[in-house]
């Protein structure tokens, strides 16, 4: 045999395998998800592969996005927070009241959101770890709280934040928006924390078999608090990045995220039982999330219909979750 032909079918074959091995991936249907997506918005749409709008939808996943690193922990661990959008728009509202009102200056106004933020999560995870709270209980209640405070401390009112703050969300690297520079950093910083530490492998044991975790001497409680700390830190950082992409921040902001970042993560391969996951999966779900919200309105499809597609988005990925693993069984 030739060597040539000897090594085109060599290359074919590695190809071949190297496919075969991709498959297997839970993130691989999901990016084939979104790339079919696209392709099938690049056709009908005329301006949805200008680089304006692909960085526009970038942009406006990444809050999504950042808020689902932390969820995806969440649910890896086997619990679930649904005050990651209350955190959301809190975290921003901290960081621009002490700026606007309290006079704090920025270098401390971001770390207090962030602060605020980390201590809700931690509240939360008390609640679930020493009061034996179920997750979707204490994070309900943990919803309403947080917006109730927001409410309570603006009375309604919008709250300007500086302009030299406001670069962190509206500035950019080039023709890339710094938000998503934010989401790719913070993705592959804690793709190598849950793949690469210790503690990350924790979080998929316990999520997998928490007796058996708490057998094999790991301390569940202390692993639970660190990760409903970090979806607090994480909804914070989105809140506070948002807040600067829009000049404001508000006692709105977030209302509803919780949805979204939830079927973000479970789009991505996540599972509500727990123990699967991965980082790159929730932004890949976010991605589509943000890319199927951008088709709707340049297909001029009516705002009415569009939260009602969105909704069987949310339904079909929780319904795909159970077929998942029904067929595990």
């Amino acid at each position: 045999m030739p060597a040539e032909q000897s090594e085109v079918q060599e290359s074919g074959r590695s190809f071949s395998d190297w496919m075969r091995t991709q498959s297997k991936r839970p993130t691989f249907g999901v990016a084939l998800i979104l790339l079919g997506l696209c392709l099938i918005l690049s056709l009908s749409t005329e301006n949805f592969l200008s680089q304006s709008n692909l960085f526009s939808v970038a942009r406006a996943f990444s809050y999504i996005a950042i808020i689902a690193i932390g969820e995806a922990m969440v649910i890896i661990s086997g619990g679930v927070d649904l005050s990651v959008g209350s955190i959301y728009g809190f975290g921003g509202l901290i960081g621009a009241i002490a700026m606007h009102t309290w006079g704090v200056p920025i270098a401390l106004a971001i770390p207090m959101g962030i602060v605020v933020g980390g201590g809700i999560g931690a509240v939360n995870g008390l609640l679930i770890t020493q009061i034996r709270m179920p997750p979707f209980i204490a994070t309900l209640g943990m919803l309403s709280v947080v917006r109730g405070l927001s409410y309570a401390m603006t009375s309604g009112y919008p709250v300007r934040t500086p302009a030299a703050f406001n670069v962190l969300g509206q500035g950019y690297l080039g023709p890339i928006p710094l938000p998503v520079l934010y989401m790719v950093a913070l993705a592959i910083g804690f793709t190598f924390f849950l793949n690469k530490t210790v503690l990350g492998r924790r979080i998929y044991a316990i999520g997998g078999n928490e007796e058996a975790s708490a057998i094999s001497g790991i301390r569940i409680g202390a692993v639970k608090m660190v990760v409903y700390i970090l979806a607090g830190v994480l909804a914070a950082i989105a809140g506070l990045i948002a807040t600067g992409r829009l000049g404001v921040a508000q006692s709105t902001a977030g209302l509803g995220y919780e949805l979204d970042v939830v079927a973000a993560v479970i789009i991505g391969g996540a599972s509500l039982t727990g123990g699967k996951g991965t980082i790159l999966g929730a932004i890949l779900g976010a991605a589509i999330m943000g890319v199927l919200r951008n088709g709707l309105v340049l297909l001029n499809v009516s705002a009415y219909w569009q939260q009602a597609v969105i909704g069987m988005v949310i339904i079909s990925a929780i319904a795909a979750d159970q077929l998942r693993q029904r067929r595990s069984y």
